[in-house]
């Protein structure tokens, strides 16, 4: 039997929590300074995800973080769902009112929208993180934890933003517009995960001292669908 400590419920708990409410901060687009750039105010809190992810993974496994990967995408969607039929009730009957309605649906009718191509994208990108850091840990010895955090971070974030931001922006920006915004955001992400990688690192090292878990993944099966060996 499969046994969770609280240090690891409350990581998985945080690393959806993050997934959620990013996803109502997309629609907010910014200019990066006077450059000719724009990020989503999605970037104050998506890299969290990714960081959560390397550790989850450095310090119980891919199949774990599997596990957590999958559990956020499934209250993820279950938001979407809830933000989609809100939306679709009748309008007040206080006129006062009707511009508040209006105010959250013209946030939340996105939602769904930004959450398909989100979870599409999370998938894809939260995997392919987690499975880098996963095999490198095996091949280098689990040395070099920083290495692996930042090239399996440039990975799934460079996937992620390919299917995400095209998905979402796709016919309200121009295509140069969004293309800046993959490459801004994979820059940015990536810088983020630099600075902080101290921090991470010592979690991480705190994580499997008070854990007692040091995972490496040796003949595990790395399909992303394979959600029940937890193990």
């Amino acid at each position: 039997m499969s046994k969770f400590s609280t240090r690891f419920l409350v990581m998985a708990v945080v690393f959806a929590v993050c997934l959620i409410t990013s996803n109502f901060f997309v629609p907010r687009v910014w200019q990066v300074g006077n450059l000719p750039l724009q990020l989503s105010a999605a970037v104050i809190l998506f890299p969290v995800s990714y960081i959560i992810n390397d550790c989850l993974t450095e310090v119980y496994g891919y199949r774990k973080s599997r596990l957590v990967i999958w559990l956020a995408f499934a209250l993820s969607a279950f938001t979407a769902l809830m933000s989609g039929l809100a939306c679709m009730l009748p309008a007040p009957l206080d006129e006062g009112a009707k511009p508040m309605a209006d105010s959250f649906d013209s946030l939340f009718a996105m939602v769904p929208r930004t959450t398909v191509a989100s979870l599409l994208a999370f998938i894809a990108g939260s995997t392919v993180n987690a499975w880098i850091l996963s095999r490198m840990k095996v091949l280098t010895g689990g040395r070099a934890f920083g290495v692996r955090a930042v090239l399996s971070s440039v990975g799934g974030e460079l996937v992620d933003s390919c299917i995400f931001f095209p998905a979402v922006f796709w016919g309200v920006l121009p295509m140069s517009a969004i293309a800046g915004m993959v490459f801004t955001q994979v820059v940015v992400k990536t810088l983020y995960e630099i600075v902080i990688l101290p921090l991470t690192s010592r979690f991480v090292k705190y994580l499997k001292a008070k854990e007692g878990v040091d995972t490496y993944d040796n003949g595990i099966s790395y399909n992303p669908f394979k959600i029940s060996d937890i193990q």
